[in-house]
């Protein structure tokens, strides 16, 4: 397993590939609009599980319970935002989750680990408050990901 450094923890609202260095302004500026139409709101990480199922595990990662229906609703309006942009949609149901590792090699312990993820179904890792989305440039290298902010979009909204 290949553990995500604590310090490239993340939940990702929308991935956007590669994006041209012009038009990051343009993605900001869309990302900040649809952020000011959230308030601030607590999420809860509960829950662990594997993607695509915890039998065969490919992503660990840890669940939302508290503020899970508010991250699905800035996601969609996000990805609303970046449609004129020709960001399309994700055909996939956004699941809020935050990456614990990527499983890096083949099956043969793969039991063994799918016991220790419905082991951990309940695991609680605790509450924060979100309050902003950071728009994250990404860049892999040998190591791995390094994420390099390139804007802020505070939630600044009464609610939806």
């Amino acid at each position: 397993i290949k553990w995500v450094a604590a310090a490239n923890l993340h939940f990702t609202l929308k991935f956007l590939g590669e994006v041209q260095n012009e038009a990051t302004a343009d993605v900001c500026a869309r990302v900040i609009e649809a952020a000011s139409g959230h308030s601030p709101f607590p999420l809860v990480v509960h829950g662990a599980g594997a993607f695509p199922r915890p039998a065969r595990p490919r992503t660990i990662w840890l669940g939302a319970t508290d503020g899970a229906e508010e991250m699905v609703a800035l996601h969609r309006s996000i990805e609303k935002a970046l449609l004129p942009l020709g960001f399309h949609r994700e055909q996939r149901r956004f699941v809020p989750h935050l990456t614990i590792g990527r499983i890096r090699s083949g099956p043969q312990k793969a039991d063994a680990l799918a016991g220790l993820i419905e082991k951990n179904a309940s695991f609680a890792a605790g509450k924060t408050t979100v309050d902003e989305v950071i728009v994250m440039a990404s860049f892999l290298d040998s190591t791995g990901p390094t994420y390099q902010p390139v804007g802020r979009a505070p939630l600044t909204g009464d609610g939806l």
